[in-house]
């Protein structure tokens, strides 16, 4: 893991983008016992208005809480993706269902099913916890046990296997397409 990772996970209102970010870092403090610092926003609209959550994880304390050129970012909405994919950044992944990069993008992005495999569990709400799932695969940044034992934490008991699920099969597809160098 590099020293300081920063990742902006990006949507829209009602995807669980604020809380994919919450678990990251949650996950990071609590279970890997790392630095992390989570910042979120959203517009005025709640549910359907853009919303962003960034997280920035490091082995050191961190002096600044705001990203200003992330290494990852996870867009699962096109006009996230067209706001935010333009800046300087390492690896993007994006929910392929959701998100089409246009012809003139000349940037490599990983793209995964999360909406598709959502549906597939029977509940799209659960999308966000896919693409944990993949990102954990192909970033390596957090382990596995302290991602899924973070969303375990934070989401209803009722719907922990439902979550598990969700952050398996993402896994999966994340392992699949191999961990990003």
């Amino acid at each position: 893991m590099a020293e300081t990772s920063e990742i902006r996970l990006c949507g829209f209102g009602g995807q669980g983008i604020i809380l994919a970010g919450f678990i990251i870092g949650k996950a990071a403090t609590i279970y890997e016992k790392q630095f992390a610092i989570f910042t979120q926003d959203y517009g005025p609209e709640a549910r359907g208005g853009s919303c962003r959550a960034d997280i920035i994880i490091s082995q050191k304390p961190i002096p600044y809480p705001y990203i200003d050129n992330p290494s990852i970012l996870v867009a699962m909405s096109q006009e996230a993706f067209i706001k935010y994919a333009t800046i300087n950044i390492k690896t993007i992944i994006i929910d392929r269902d959701l998100v089409k990069p246009p012809a003139s993008f000349k940037k490599d992005v990983l793209q995964m099913p999360a909406h598709e495999i959502a549906l597939g569990l029977g509940q799209l709400a659960v999308a966000n916890v896919v693409m944990l799932g993949f990102l954990t695969a192909t970033t390596k940044i957090l382990s596995p046990e302290a991602v899924k034992e973070s969303v375990l934490e934070s989401v209803p008991r009722q719907m922990g296997v439902l979550n598990t699920n969700a952050f398996e099969r993402g896994y999966a597809a994340g392992m699949q397409t191999g961990a990003i160098k």
